[in-house]
């Protein structure tokens, strides 16, 4: 395949990703019930582009997010903390450091021995799959909704075949951490920029006092943003395998 067919296809492949990430964040297909959260899946084509094609095209499918972030709080339905998404430090700039982030982890991952990332994929799988029978378990047992429910048994269901994969495979454990540093890289940056520009008047915004800025946005931060990883790592592994056994 020549150089010029390569940029053709990762250009393609950055416009398709980035018209997928518009059409998630218009509608409700970008949030995905877990019962206790609805996590964002907005950040996950940029994760895929990145890993699947490279940085640059990573940090193009997050232009993109970060520009429909930005134009969304500006033009539709503005909810009263949309303020601080007017900021491109905080709509933008954080959007395209997922490409860079998640690539660049995926690619320092690739340096561990065989033995050892087929070990640690193991683990990771298996740490994935207890978490989530935990959450089906409270699911259950506190009565949230058969939606709910049902996403979770899927997201399991994903993961057993994963891990069944992993048994012969090393080399879902990169795209994992890729995954998983793209997706932190997306909330720590976010969250932390409302933090260090906004915090007053976020905190204000949501009724709460001062001195409880930095718990609250932590806490938004464990609440969210890990559930929100662990979702990027499982649906972004599963995506990127299908992609590379398309291309042998």
């Amino acid at each position: 395949m020549n150089k010029k067919s390569i940029s053709s296809r990762k250009l393609v492949t950055a416009a398709m990703l980035g018209a997928i990430t518009i059409v998630l964040s218009l509608t409700p297909l970008g949030l995905i019930p877990l019962g206790f959260i609805n996590a964002t899946t907005m950040h996950i084509p940029v994760i895929i582009g990145a890993i699947a094609e490279g940085p640059i095209v990573g940090a193009l499918v997050g232009l993109i997010f970060g520009v429909s972030s930005l134009l969304n709080a500006l033009l539709r339905n503005p909810s009263p903390v949309s303020f601080v998404f007017y900021n491109p430090l905080i709509s933008v700039l954080p959007r395209v450091l997922i490409g860079i982030t998640s690539y660049y982890a995926y690619k320092a991952c690739q340096n561990i021995g065989d033995k050892k990332l087929k070990n640690l994929s193991k683990i990771l799988w298996i740490a994935i799959s207890i978490g989530l029978i935990y959450l089906l378990y409270k699911n259950i047992t506190e009565g949230k909704s058969l939606l709910n429910i049902i996403f979770v048994i899927i997201l399991l269901a994903v993961v057993i075949g994963l891990f069944m994969y992993s048994r012969k495979s090393k080399k879902d454990f990169p795209i994992a951490i890729g995954a998983f540093v793209g997706s932190m890289t997306n909330t720590i940056l976010v969250l932390g920029g409302i933090y260090l520009i906004y915090a007053e008047s976020y905190v204000k915004t949501l009724g709460l006092p001062m001195d409880s800025a930095r718990s609250a946005i932590l806490g938004v931060t464990i609440t969210s943003g890990i559930p929100e990883a662990i979702l990027s790592v499982i649906l972004s592994t599963a995506v990127i395998k299908a992609l590379k056994s398309t291309r042998r």
